[in-house]
């Protein structure tokens, strides 16, 4: 049997990290976790505690809620993926909306929030044979990973697919707002003071702006069967 390896995708939103990890898992074999997931997760239990909106956090209150918030993953056959569960209670489609997508850098910069998700995330992938998507895996989750990869591609770019994406979910969203949001994220990932968006040192970065789906997954998995076939 050969041995399994970590590999840990960064980089920035919309650029199409869960993709690519999940075709990755399932081609592998391997258990794949989207640490954005659980972040929106979260974020979705403070929208619907109203301890989150447009101008302030209630950052003390959620802080002492987190004990009560539950985050899994099931598998969906019907999706081909595990879906993400807060409190036992499928909210796979809802922590995807552009709603969520608002609010969640905010969250994700609370360090007792991403203490909680990070410990998680270190339990779920401490066997190995994992691919885990999101914006410290390769700095803070798993820095020995024996695979980095960073995803980046131009905000104008992100933004269309993420508006693409949307509009066949029947959201009612215009380009102009996914966009500010995408920069706006970007501002806040990448500024924030507890594990800012950073590509670690020993990261392969990834631009796929203009590489198609198929072209950016081929490009990975040759790089993860190369990493592979050294630790073997």
């Amino acid at each position: 049997m050969s041995k399994k390896i970590t590999i840990a995708i960064d980089g920035f939103s919309s650029t199409g990290k869960s993709t690519v990890a999940k075709q990755l898992a399932k081609e592998l074999h391997y258990v794949y976790v989207d640490t954005g997931a659980m972040y929106r997760a979260v974020t979705l239990y403070a929208m619907r505690h109203g301890l989150i909106n447009k101008t302030s956090v209630k950052k003390v209150e959620l802080i002492n809620q987190l004990p009560n918030i539950s985050i899994s993953f099931v598998f969906d056959k019907a999706l081909g993926f595990a879906a993400v569960y807060l409190n036992d209670e499928n909210v796979e489609d809802e922590v995807r909306t552009l709603e969520v997508s608002q609010f969640v850098s905010k969250i994700a910069a609370i360090s007792e929030v991403r203490e909680k998700l990070v410990l998680q995330q270190q339990k779920m992938g401490s066997e190995k044979g994992v691919v885990m998507d999101g914006r410290d895996i390769g700095t803070v989750v798993f820095p020995d990973a024996e695979l980095k990869l960073f995803m980046t591609a131009s905000a104008e770019e992100r933004a269309k697919r993420r508006y693409m994406e949307l509009k066949q979910k029947e959201q009612e969203v215009s380009y102009d707002d996914v966009l500010k949001n995408v920069q706006e994220r970007d501002h806040l990932d990448t500024t924030r003071e507890d594990s800012p968006l950073v590509k670690a040192e020993d990261a392969i970065e990834i631009d796929n702006s203009s590489l198609t789906i198929d072209e950016q997954f081929q490009k990975i998995l040759e790089l993860s069967l190369e990493v592979i076939a050294l630790k073997n």
